[in-house]
This record gives structure tokens, C-alpha cells and sequence, in this order.
């Protein structure tokens, strides 16, 4: 058997941008320990990208944000980039995504021009070893592989599946206003007319995100008065609870988040309406919409 043939299947990270992680769809399930869910923030682009190129939806890709991830292919692979519009480049050349890549070949994500973060998936998924069930970088905890850096390279499994075609790949699009759906509870008690307040207030993503939440300024949520300068004692929180610190502004939980805290949760946000928020730029304009 030829040096070629043993060769193992791997890309080289060239460069990162300002952050590329290795994330599945997370390891629900370990709250008990402490471990937040962690995973994608998108998983509808995870999962897209991963059948793009014949993987299995849950197998791990990188999350880039904002761009700039650039690879080097050290063996033949089909390779998908999904989320927002993103200029992809092979070799210097603008491509539609998925491609083929040959050795030696270069792979190049652009900046997206809406949202935040792309999702590259490689034939093979990424072969990192999994921690508690997955291979997801948990920035809060520190499980996973840390954030990758230039010079990395990323082992890759033998492919399984075939390749889905398609003739156009549709990016996803993240509007400059998202109305959030809410469910109300558990400590909607602890605020004068919740709903209301909810319905009415107006918010702003600040840049004070990241992917254990996003802060919202805008309105401040008001408690009754029996329960201002008040707090709970630590109880524990799910992905997309809305918690309201003493402040009255709003923090979304998202997929790194604590598993618990001691400020009153007056909603959650349902599963279904967290990749929107996961894509959320700084500055985009926030409103919710109280359910039930």
C-alpha cells in the first residue's frame, strides 16, 4: 500500500476570523453535571450542510463567525457552507456551494452578509474524540476541542453517505427586526402584567453577546413592587430562558449557557425560534411575542 493511501484524511486551518469552533448538535442531558446543552446555534444550517456533503445530521461541523476561516484540504472531500449569504472561494475563485475540494486545494469563507455565523461541513464530519456524547466546543464549561487556530489540523472520518444535490443552495435570511415568540413562566409572577410589558417593550442586540446569550438594551422590564430588590435563590435554566436581571433588561439564554441562576426567568423562548437569534448581529431590533 502506498504512502498516498495511508495518508489520513485531514484539513489544515490556514486562518479562523474571529472564531471557528467544532460543533454537532450538542450534548443535552448533563444539566445534573453542571454541562450546559452546548451545540450549534443553528442547527437547521448545521443539519443542511451536513447533507449537502452525505454526512449524518448530527455529525460536526465548524461554526465560523463572521467569516475569514480559511483551510487547506489534505485529501479529496465535498464541502458545504450554509447559513447566511457568504462568499466561498476555492483557490482564490468564487464557488457555489457544495464543492469539491482536491488535495492541496484552499478553501475560503467569506464575511456573511446578514447574521453571524456560516457552517462548513466536510464529507466525513469532523473526527475530533467526543466528550460526554459530542464533539462540541463548550465555551463555558471547556468541554470540546478548544477554538481552533491557524496551523490545526482537523482529522476527518471516512465518508458514508452520498452527496445531496441541489441546483441553488437558498441562504438564510436574517432580518433587521425579529419578532421572538415567548412562553410565558416559571417567574412571569414576579413582573406587573408580563405579557403586556413583554408585548410593548422594544429592544436592541448589544454587542455584549456571545454564544452563552445575547443582552437586549431597551426596555426595562418592571417587578411587582413585592418584588423589587428582591432575588431568587439559584434554580435551574434552559436553553432560550429569558432572564431578567436586576436591572430590568433581558438576557436570552443561549446554547452555552449556565445550567443555573439566580435571576427570575419571566419566559422562554421556544427551540424552533433560536437559530434566528443565534444569527442576530449587534444593533438588530428585537421584539417579543408573548404565546398563550
Amino acid at each position: 500500500m502506498t504512502a498516498r493511501a495511508l495518508r489520513p484524511r485531514t484539513v489544515t486551518i490556514l486562518s479562523t476570523g474571529p472564531q471557528a469552533l467544532v460543533q454537532d448538535l450538542g450534548r443535552p442531558g448533563h444539566a445534573h453535571l453542571g454541562v450546559p446543552p452546548s451545540g450549534a446555534l443553528d442547527p437547521p444550517s448545521l443539519r443542511l450542510a451536513n447533507r449537502l456533503v452525505g454526512n449524518a445530521e448530527d455529525a460536526a461541523c465548524l461554526e465560523v463567525l463572521l467569516g475569514g476561516l480559511v483551510l487547506r484540504a489534505n485529501a479529496s472531500c465535498t464541502v458545504a457552507v450554509t447559513g447566511p449569504s457568504t462568499a466561498v472561494l476555492v483557490n482564490g475563485v468564487a464557488r457555489d456551494s457544495p464543492l469539491h475540494l482536491a488535495p492541496g486545494d484552499t478553501l475560503t469563507v467569506g464575511t456573511p452578509r446578514t447574521g453571524l455565523r456560516s457552517y462548513v461541513a466536510v464529507s466525513g464530519g469532523v473526527a475530533v474524540p467526543p466528550e460526554l456524547g459530542s464533539r462540541s466546543t463548550d465555551l463555558l464549561s471547556g468541554l470540546g476541542p478548544a477554538p481552533l487556530r491557524p496551523g490545526d489540523e482537523v482529522p476527518l472520518g471516512d465518508p458514508t453517505g452520498v452527496p445531496v444535490g441541489v441546483d441553488v443552495l437558498a441562504p438564510l435570511r436574517v432580518p433587521d427586526e425579529l419578532d421572538v415568540p415567548v412562553v410565558l413562566g416559571p417567574r412571569d409572577d414576579w413582573f406587573d402584567c408580563p405579557a403586556d410589558q413583554l408585548r410593548a417593550g422594544r429592544w436592541t442586540v448589544s454587542d455584549r453577546g456571545n454564544r452563552v446569550g445575547i443582552r437586549l438594551t431597551g426596555t426595562a422590564l418592571g417587578r411587582t413592587p413585592r418584588r423589587v430588590g428582591r432575588e431568587l435563590p439559584s434554580e435551574g435554566l434552559v436553553t432560550g430562558a429569558v432572564q431578567v436581571p436586576a436591572d430590568g433588561l433581558p438576557v436570552v439564554f443561549l446554547a452555552d449557557h449556565p445550567t443555573t441562576g439566580g435571576y427570575p426567568v419571566i419566559g422562554v423562548v421556544p427551540a424552533h425560534a433560536l437559530p434566528l437569534l443565534g444569527q442576530a448581529r449587534p444593533g438588530t431590533r428585537l421584539r417579543f411575542s408573548p404565546q398563550g
